[in-house]
């Protein structure tokens, strides 16, 4: 960091480059004039004055050849001289510039950053498996270029540290001791981007570069709890389905015991209600099919 404070961009002010080549190309042409009327003889031997008048002409010409460059959309050059920051450019199509400047390119265009697979641990301690891909671009040149030694690198490093400690503030999935509203990574995978996002803008900033969207691509339990953790899975969506199941048979029971009772279709005492609910449940509950039993009474007619 410089003595007064960060570097800020700010712009170069160069001239038009169409207009210093169509001059540099005039002198050009009239340094050949007046060669070619020289060696016709027609001013005889030249003077000091028209030596000298040539020699400044090539010098003009090669300042105005030498200052040229060329900016495409969506790139700037930054310009220093004699070691002063004097500016960015971005303006496009040819420019022209004292050739003293020394001018660095640097594209404004979005990039594209594709973390490896990194293991890290998340809230509960689960090691996880978690990757992401980052739109990045330069939106401060002058920073970019002064105020870190590669921003490249420093954007591929703040990138993998980001992610390793987005990893860290939250849990892999819902637990039974969770929230069932918090923030989990494969559960709210939009909020987690947004939060990546943020992250990333705020270890992005001293580097002047924007994070411009950052999307989790790989999101995974390590090796060698993928298939525990799995089993858990498959465990609570089981409980899951179990639970849905009884409230439902329940309702059902409670409903046909409602319409036996104002029909009166039958007249139920406690014990047969009990029985009769017992047997519902075993129906409804039961994974297999169920055999029924019929009842011909308590006496066999005669034989």
């Amino acid at each position: 960091m410089s003595q007064n404070g960060p570097h800020q961009e700010r712009e170069f002010y160069s001239f038009n480059g169409y207009v210093v080549a169509l001059f540099g190309v005039l002198l050009l042409g009239l340094l050949g004039w007046m060669g070619y009327n020289i060696v016709q003889q027609q001013f005889g031997t030249p003077s000091l004055f028209q030596i000298l008048v040539g020699a400044a002409m090539v010098v003009v010409a090669w300042f105005c050849f030498s200052g040229l460059y060329m900016l495409q959309p969506n790139s700037s050059y930054v310009l220093t001289l004699f070691g002063q920051y004097a500016g960015t450019d971005r303006s496009e199509g040819p420019r022209w510039a004292l050739p003293f400047y020394r001018r660095r390119p640097l594209s404004l265009r979005a990039r594209n950053l594709n973390t490896p697979t990194l293991k890290v641990n998340d809230r509960r301690g689960n090691p996880i498996e978690i990757g992401a891909a980052i739109v990045w671009r330069v939106e401060d040149t002058a920073q970019a270029v002064f105020e870190v030694d590669s921003f490249e690198n420093y954007v591929s490093v703040q990138a993998e540290a980001a992610l390793r400690h987005l990893a860290s503030l939250y849990n892999y999935d819902e637990g039974d001791e969770g929230d069932a509203k918090a923030v989990t990574l494969r559960g709210n995978i939009d909020d987690v981007a947004h939060a990546l996002q943020r992250e990333l803008q705020a270890r992005f900033a001293p580097a002047g570069v924007e994070a411009v969207d950052a999307k989790l691509t790989h999101l995974a339990y390590a090796p060698e709890i993928a298939q525990v953790m799995l089993r858990r899975q498959q465990a609570e969506a089981i409980i899951s389905a179990r639970q849905k199941i009884v409230q439902g048979a329940v309702s059902m029971v409670e409903e046909a015991l409602h319409s036996l009772s104002n029909r009166g279709i039958v007249d139920l005492d406690t014990e047969r209600k009990a029985a009769l609910v017992s047997n519902l449940l075993v129906v409804l509950c039961s994974d297999r099919e169920t055999q029924p039993i019929i009842n011909t009474g308590s006496h066999v007619a005669g034989c």
